[in-house]
């Protein structure tokens, strides 16, 4: 338990979402993460099934009942990790917004030539589940659960060590007892 806990707090430390000017989610970039988690995002066999679970769990189907919105009021809407990252495109591509589920590029062009502009598509079951920025909304909320379960750990070694000391005190105060407070050298 005591090398889970550490490892989660190492593993972990590196990765924040960052703040997108005018809108109220953050965006996610894999390259902002440990080495060993980016390892095991990237690997194909393991996102096949982390991408199956994305879409049995249909991540998307909430941005389904934002459809409707404004662009300003979407842009406003606090996402999670995961449909931040998995069900729209990055900001930095500059997609226009003709709903929350559906993207199209502006007649100059995408603003970036990065993979994840390449790889957005309107196709409900592609969407960006294949970007990275996708793949870094695994690891935001990934980091998160990590991070609670690694406090609930520490709080636990804590109140164990509390009871085995408790426990030594007793035990120790009962032999005392037993023995007049002499301790025999002959144990």
């Amino acid at each position: 338990m005591i090398v889970f806990t550490i490892f989660a707090f190492v593993v972990t430390n590196k990765g924040v979402g960052e703040a997108v000017s005018g809108v109220g989610f953050k965006e996610y970039r894999l390259s902002d993460y440990s080495g060993w988690l980016q390892k095991r995002v990237e690997n194909w066999e393991t996102w096949r099934q982390i991408d199956g679970c994305l879409k049995d769990a249909q991540v998307c189907a909430g941005l389904e009942g934002l459809a409707g919105l404004q662009d300003s009021q979407f842009l406003a809407k606090n996402l999670s990790p995961l449909q931040s990252g998995c069900c729209k495109p990055p900001t930095f591509c500059g997609f226009q917004y003709k709903n929350a589920t559906f993207w199209t590029v502006p007649t100059a062009g995408l603003k970036s030539t990065d993979a994840d502009c390449k790889l957005w598509s309107n196709d409900q079951g592609k969407l960006c589940y294949d970007c990275g920025s996708c793949k870094a909304g695994v690891l935001a909320t990934l980091k998160s659960k990590w991070k609670v379960v690694s406090i609930f750990n520490i709080a636990l070694l804590v109140l164990l060590i509390i009871v085995y000391s408790i426990g030594c005190c007793a035990l120790r105060n009962n032999r005392a007892k037993m023995h007049g407070g002499y301790y025999p050298y002959a144990r």
